[in-house]
């Protein structure tokens, strides 16, 4: 039992991947989806509140009229494609959960909008058309490791038209800073929002040099052990600038958030429009 334990309590080396798809399983996509969908929790997405600032604020330095062809990337469940395509942009959304995708394609039939989803893993992303405005919306980019960043930004940019524009968010080194390191653990006798049956939960938090956390939740249940790490690269400004610049971006403008607040350091969050 005791080295059973090891590599459930030890800190992982960086990037280190989850051995399952976590957000196609069965039931923890279900989790995932309430949570995507309850207007008033910020794990999964901002508060509706917020979504909707952000989304008009969005409309007025990338209208419609002029960048109709929109790309939201890691689009969820359609809870800001919605909104554009309401605005009379013309919404493609991609995600690599089933279940995000095939809610947001019921909910848009009922809404009556022609949005266009895909389910596809924006890392190997190969589209048959170009965009005018690609978003990537609650820090998704900062989750993927620095290779994998290099290779959506890079993909982004193949997929713009000349002139296009993209729109992401990450964490600031405000965050960084901010972040504790800990070990806690949980007894779900009912099951929770991991496992449906009863699991104790080993969760760690850890800082690594280059600015990156990890929030790791480690499972153990009558069916064996398995851990999910959601990783976090914070950025200063400059850092977002060159990843960008590097591929050929020119940065237009930085914000202090995905809804058009004044950058300012002691942000936790930093906005980048960035065009082809």
């Amino acid at each position: 039992m005791f080295k059973s334990l090891i590599p459930i309590l030890e800190r992982p080396p960086l990037y280190t991947k989850t051995a399952v798809p976590f957000w196609d399983d069965e039931h923890i996509s279900k989790q995932m989806l309430i949570a995507h969908l309850d207007p008033g929790f910020e794990g999964a997405s901002r508060k509706f509140a917020f979504i909707d600032k952000s989304a008009i604020w969005i409309k007025e330095i990338a209208p419609p009229s002029k960048y109709r062809q929109l790309l939201d990337i890691g689009c969820g469940p359609g809870i800001y494609a919605e909104r554009f395509a309401q605005m009379g942009y013309q919404v493609t959304g991609i995600d690599f959960s089933r279940r995000s995708i095939d809610y947001a394609i019921e909910s848009a039939k009922k809404s009556n909008l022609d949005i266009h989803y895909l389910y596809q893993n924006y890392l190997t992303m190969s589209l048959n058309r170009n965009y005018d405005l690609s978003t990537m919306i609650y820090c998704d980019y900062g989750a993927l490791s620095t290779a994998d960043r290099q290779t959506v930004m890079t993909a982004v940019y193949h997929h713009l038209k000349p002139g296009g524009r993209f729109l992401l968010d990450v964490f600031s080194m405000s965050k960084y800073n901010d972040f504790e390191e800990k070990q806690t653990w949980e007894i779900c006798q009912d099951g929770g929002f991991w496992c449906k049956e009863n699991y104790i939960a080993f969760n760690g938090c850890y800082r690594y040099p280059e600015n990156v956390t990890l929030e790791q939740t480690s499972v153990v249940s009558d069916t064996g052990a398995i851990s999910y790490y959601l990783w976090n690269t914070c950025f200063t400004r400059e850092m977002l600038m060159k990843e960008a610049t590097d591929v050929g971006f020119r940065v237009c403008e930085v914000f202090g958030d995905i809804a058009g607040s004044t950058y300012r350091t002691d942000n936790t969050t930093i906005s980048i429009l960035l065009e082809k």
